[in-house]
């Protein structure tokens, strides 16, 4: 997992470079510890700059956070996207693409999922209607797939979607709560994983014949 080291040192180095050490730095902190109590300072001080440096190159705290949640939804959505439009044969169940997609589109950059789903940003600000814009637009997905999945399985009642899609961003936010937890699981490691998990699912489910 990478890792902007303190103090990185960034006397003579190219703009484009500082400011892509800077939000590195940055997504990290704030997948860490949340908006609220992330500072500019401390990011500054990962990086090596000046808290006036990073004022100049990305605004307010804000604007700094923005700069980071865009690049890691475009990612996510864009990775949950694929793997749902994913239909050839022999291709594992979309559940199992999903997650896939989305431990491969976090590697190296674990924390990001927690800056799209921090709890702490200021209500009605930019930053969290940016925010609920991506998770919205990945909820929509996931209520797709879930009402696909259920459909499949015989269910019948509208809520039963509703309900598994919420239980699907939790398992998603625990299993890379638990992945940022364990660096040593590439994302094929934890792809395998979520199929043993997914599978022992479906065993400890109700029998056909059990079901009301």
């Amino acid at each position: 997992m990478t890792t902007v080291p303190s103090r990185a040192g960034t006397k003579g180095m190219p703009r484009a470079e500082r400011e892509r050490q800077a939000l590195a730095a940055a997504t990290e902190e704030f997948g860490r510890h949340g908006y609220e109590a992330t500072t500019v300072a401390a990011i500054a001080a990962r990086v090596g700059v000046t808290k006036p440096l990073l004022h100049q190159y990305f605004g307010s705290k804000q604007d700094l956070y923005l700069a980071c949640l865009d690049p890691v939804g475009d990612r996510l959505l864009g990775a949950v996207r694929t793997a749902m439009a994913e239909r050839a044969t022999g291709a594992p169940p979309t559940p199992l693409r999903v997650m896939e997609a989305l431990f491969t589109a976090l590697d190296g950059q674990r924390e990001a999922w927690f800056v799209l789903y921090d709890a702490t940003l200021p209500p009605d600000s930019d930053a969290a209607q940016r925010a609920a814009y991506y998770r919205g637009a990945i909820d929509e997905l996931a209520a797709t797939g879930t009402a696909d999945l259920l459909q499949t399985s015989g269910g019948a009642d509208p809520l039963d979607a509703d309900a598994l899609k919420y239980a699907w961003r939790g398992l998603c936010t625990a299993l890379v709560r638990w992945w940022i937890n364990h660096p040593d699981q590439s994302p094929e490691a934890m792809t395998r994983r979520c199929a043993r998990i997914f599978e022992a699912a479906r065993l400890i489910g109700p029998a056909d014949d059990d079901r009301a």
